[in-house]
């Protein structure tokens, strides 16, 4: 039987029994509906599990006329040391890891508004969702000065602009593009010393990979009227304006 409707002929049951509060509260609790309807009564007929017990014993040939032929040894060794202190055991999760959604006016080429990080208030244009999740956006860089960047969907707002841009086929567009490399760990001695690293930079990859999608970004941006000058300005509110409020 499903599970939801079980829960619905629970619901149903108890609002005409019990009655229902307001706010679809029932009047009684699951231990005052149980003894009401007298369910003690009923039998349980329990279903045996059809998991097989595993034998905790195995049978091992031993050498010697004097040892038998054969003893019984345990499967799983007991082990031969204790901790001196109790370990944790990490709780079952049957959790799957299920793909982040997309907005359904979220679509490839659709401008939309950051709303947080360092060009926040900038408008960019959607390019596609990588496996993580994150949205993939551009500004492009030649218009607006943002590069390539990932931004999760839930800090844009997305306008009813939408840019035609042909297929970009570069497999190297991914989430692996945007990893950092770890930063070296410091000894107690070298914590005081002043930083004399030099400030991570650009790779040429990421430059050139930039360039190919402007390349094919800006074209399109050119063709539709005002919308160059348009992704160039900022978003922003004046006094009496709100958000809620307005058709983007």
């Amino acid at each position: 039987v499903n599970s939801s409707t079980t829960k619905q002929w629970y619901q149903r049951r108890v609002a005409i029994t019990a009655g229902m509060l307001p706010g679809g509260v029932p009047k009684l609790g699951r231990a005052a509906v149980y003894r009401r309807r007298a369910l003690y009564k009923r039998k349980k007929n329990a279903k045996p599990s059809k998991v097989e017990a595993k034998p905790e014993f195995k049978t091992k040939k031993v050498h010697g006329e004097k040892n038998g032929g054969s003893r019984q040894v345990p499967v799983q060794k007991s082990p031969r040391f204790y901790p001196t202190e109790d370990v944790k055991r990490p709780l079952t999760n049957r959790r799957k890891v299920k793909p982040t959604k997309l907005r359904s006016s979220i679509k490839p080429g659709t401008v939309l508004i950051l709303l947080a990080g360092a060009h926040r208030g900038k408008r960019v244009i959607f390019l596609k969702q990588l496996p993580s999740g994150l949205l993939l956006v551009t500004g492009p860089y030649k218009i607006n000065g943002v590069p390539l960047r990932r931004v999760d969907q839930a800090y844009v707002i997305a306008t009813s602009t939408v840019v035609e841009i042909p297929a970009i086929a570069n497999d190297k567009l991914t989430d692996a593009m945007f990893k950092r490399k770890a930063k070296p760990t410091k000894n107690e001695r070298e914590m005081f010393i002043e930083n004399t690293s030099e400030e991570p930079k650009i790779s040429a990859e990421r430059i050139a990979l930039q360039k190919e999608v402007d390349a094919v970004v800006v074209p399109a941006v050119k063709k539709v009227e005002m919308l160059p000058s348009y992704l160039r300005s900022k978003f922003t509110l004046t006094k009496g304006q709100f958000p809620h409020q307005l058709k983007f």
